[in-house]
């Protein structure tokens, strides 16, 4: 019979207590995983308890409980010989810190335990208890023995062997068997073979996360419930491995993963053998970091060659989003997203930030409670201030909850990553990698990048990161049509009361111009009709005043001469703050041939754009006065022959003169009207060639007078050989220089929402601190 957990009257049983206790997030996880020891490991209560008191050194830290220990046997607790298994628990939401994983395994180690987990349910994570001292680093492993082979030393020694690195590729070659199956059985190509694991994926991770990560989506569980099913099935209903997909789609309907008349496209056979090769995986416990980065890998090597373009390099990416460095509250978007690898590693990096303050928040409370006097109370008096902590920790853990419409961490996945692809896979892929990853999922569309939809709009962005497509070009007969709004009218009503006026009028850029070319929307349109140079512009109109971009583009538009105006265009817009060249080996893995360049950015401030206005105007004045008068020479050696020229005309037109005299002057009329031609031939070159100069002198006392510096670097090696491997990567060394050298500069200044915690009787309150100024305390947790 298995074990289930009991919640009534905001209180949960503790089947190992024997008792109710008051009902808590990380109560909730210790009691579900009991409840995954006892049904999916097979461990009895007997051999269990929770609350195991170890002794503890470290001043600061409150009493040290082990949560859950597993003990081989009845006889081995009673007798408090070694465990096998110490398990420390947080509360679900909560990413476990570096400092859980080293706090619980000095519990397994004065336990003697053999292995120790640490999980929040949604992330389980596994270490091997070495002996003596402690590490500097933890070897983590892919699970716990079950009950039946606890006593079997070969079999428990297998475990402790397989490792962390071990299970991320593994998975990912799993993948790729999983592929392979689709492509042998069904023959279906790459990229929907691809499209049919994303499925079964998916239906795996609603089952198990149904299931409270309890019960694993095998083959065994997938054939009952089919008997199951099969037992009711009338003629028409549909086969059970199809309405498992349309129960995912329902699930995930807001999602836009799966189109609503989509089903599987492979036999059952194909099916029930990927399930069975899956299910020694639970994705609702397997960490995002190892689902996510297995996943990414398969994606990479799916789709290279003819998508390959779609895959921004991991080091790449990783490189552009620290240089700009995205802050929590700012909002972030790629217009060409492919795989979704920015706004992936943009919600991870905002997300670690968060969760470091959160942490230091934790460390001051824990300052403020554990000092001497805490030392000296009695046991009783501890409990209470153990209480005390716990609860102040678990209204900061909601914080974390992406479930909370009041946490940051919401915030910033539902308010701050946005994202579109005109590829339709593409964009449904964005959103599964981002799923695998965390989340932060919900501003993904399948969209053309220069077009508006959602909040994806002009002057709203803070950063920008992109790689746009190179090499293809906007047609100038591709017009802006009726196909191109967006009609879903309960999610337009949304967008209207999340945006407001802003929402309407971005949506007048399709409206307003039903019928026109899409070039003509851009200035840049009839310099260029490459995509890349369209991007340009778009992620520019995208951005803030004084937001930041980050994007890759062919080395060609730095130094083609066609695309001089082009680069004049962007310097009237923006400053640029960091070129850096990286070799073209970085992308041929990906499918690409063009040697590319990261180009950084700075949208002008409203007061840099008023200043380069000014500057261009009054340099301009300056320089059209001091060519005027050799314009007006010019212009006065046509002026003079067009005086002749007229006076001859006239004369001729009297009939004045003898007709030796008439014929004299029509022969004068032809010279100088030949002269006046070549005249106005060598005026309208002089005239040009002095625009030329013009604009060279007007740019050059611009750049003196709007003078500003910036670093060029190059790299010879960026991380990835031609082929994918991993190599030597300097990017990283040129992100530290530059990081130093603009904080320095003061290159930017983002305003940075501080946000300091106060503590009033039992309550934590949220101070936000914006641009230096202090706002209204609030009441934050809770859902």
């Amino acid at each position: 019979m298995s074990l289930e957990i009991q919640i009534k009257d905001n209180k949960i049983f503790a089947p190992l207590l024997g008792k109710w206790l008051v009902y808590k997030p990380e109560e909730k996880v210790r009691q579900e995983y009991i409840c995954r020891l006892v049904n999916s490991y097979g461990f009895s209560l007997a051999q269990m308890r929770q609350e195991v008191k170890v002794s503890n050194s470290q001043r600061g830290l409150g009493r040290a409980m082990a949560d859950i220990v597993v003990w081989k046997n009845e006889k081995d607790k009673l007798e408090n010989n070694s465990s096998v298994i110490v398990v420390e628990c947080k509360a679900e939401h909560i990413t476990i810190q570096e400092e859980d994983y080293f706090q619980g395994f000095n519990y397994a180690t004065w336990a003697g335990a053999e292995f120790f987990v640490t999980t929040n349910l949604k992330e389980t994570r596994i270490f091997k208890v070495q002996k003596g001292k402690i590490p500097k680093r933890l070897v983590e492993i892919i699970d716990i023995p079950k009950a039946e082979i606890i006593n079997n030393k070969k079999e428990v020694q297998k475990l402790l062997n397989q490792t962390k690195a071990f299970t991320r590729d593994e998975f990912s070659k799993l993948l790729f068997k999983c592929h392979n199956i689709i492509r042998n059985n069904d023959k279906l190509s790459p990229e929907a073979a691809f499209d049919e694991i994303s499925k079964i994926l998916f239906i795996k991770i609603r089952y198990e996360k149904n299931n409270s990560g309890a019960q694993i989506f095998s083959l065994d569980e997938f054939k009952k419930d089919k008997e199951v099913h099969n037992r009711h099935k009338s003629k028409d209903d549909k086969d059970f491995y199809q309405v498992l997909f349309e129960k995912t789609k329902e699930d995930f309907k807001d999602d836009d993963l799966f189109d609503p008349s989509e089903t599987l496209k492979i036999r059952e056979n194909s099916f029930e053998a990927i399930v069975e090769e899956l299910q020694i995986y639970n994705l609702s416990a397997t960490s995002d970091d190892v689902k996510g980065i297995a996943f990414e890998k398969f994606l990479g090597k799916t789709f290279r060659g003819e998508l390959g373009q779609f895959f921004t390099p991991r080091t790449v990416v990783d490189f552009m989003v620290e240089i700009l460095d995205p802050m929590e509250g700012e909002v972030v978007c790629d217009p060409c997203c492919g795989s979704g690898g920015f706004l992936i590693k943009t919600f991870e990096y905002v997300r670690a930030k968060i969760e470091e303050d959160i942490h230091k928040e934790k460390e001051r409370i824990k300052t403020i409670f554990y000092d001497e006097g805490y030392e000296k109370m009695s046991e009783k008096n501890q409990e209470k201030v153990d209480e005390k902590v716990n609860d102040l920790f678990n209204k900061l853990n909601t914080e974390l909850d992406i479930n909370n419409p009041k946490s940051r961490l919401r915030v910033l996945s539902h308010d701050c990553i946005f994202g579109t692809d005109a590829n339709p896979r593409m964009s449904r892929t964005a959103k599964m990698n981002m799923i695998m990853h965390g989340d932060g999922h919900g501003g993904v569309h399948h969209n053309d990048g220069l077009l508006n939809v959602n909040g994806i709009f002009e002057n709203r962005f803070d950063l920008i990161l992109t790689n746009p497509p190179f090499g293809s070009r906007v047609e100038k007969s591709l017009k802006i049509t009726e196909a191109d709004k967006y009609t879903d009218q309960s999610r337009i009503t949304n967008y209207k009361q999340r945006y407001g006026k802003a929402y309407d009028e971005a949506m007048e850029q399709i409206s307003k111009n039903i019928g026109k070319p899409l070039l003509s929307l851009y200035d840049t349109g009839y310099l260029s009709t490459l995509t890349e140079v369209l991007f340009i512009e778009r992620c520019l109109n995208l951005l803030k005043p004084g937001g930041r971009m980050g994007i890759v583009l062919p080395e060609g538009v730095l130094n083609n001469a066609n695309l001089q105006k082009v680069r004049d265009y962007v310097e009237g817009k923006a400053k640029i703050l960091l070129i850096t060249s990286i070799p073209q080996d970085v992308f041929i893995a990906s499918g690409a041939t063009v040697k590319p360049s990261l180009l950084f950015f700075k949208k002008f401030t409203e007061k840099e754009a008023k200043e380069f206005e000014v500057i261009t105007l009054k340099v301009t004045k300056e320089v059209n006065q001091k060519f005027k008068p050799r314009e007006n020479k010019e212009k006065a050696i046509v002026s003079d022959l067009e005086v002749i020229y007229k006076q001859i005309a006239a004369k001729i037109k009297a009939k004045s003169t003898a007709k030796e005299g008439l014929e004299k002057l029509k022969e004068q009329e032809n010279e100088i009207k030949e002269k006046l031609k070549q005249a106005k031939i060598t005026l309208k070159n002089n005239l040009k060639q002095i625009d030329i100069t013009k604009e060279k002198e007007i740019k050059s006392l611009i750049k003196e007078e709007f003078d500003y510096i910036f670093p060029i670097s190059e790299v010879e090696k960026a991380g990835i050989s031609t082929t994918g491997a991993e190599i030597e990567n300097e990017l990283p060394k040129v992100c530290n220089e530059f990081t130093n050298y603009r904080k320095e500069s003061h290159l930017w200044s983002s305003p940075i929402r501080i946000v300091n915690y106060e503590i009033e009787k039992d309550q934590i309150y949220r101070v936000p601190v914006l641009e230096g100024v202090t706002q209204e305390p609030e009441v934050f947790y809770g859902k």
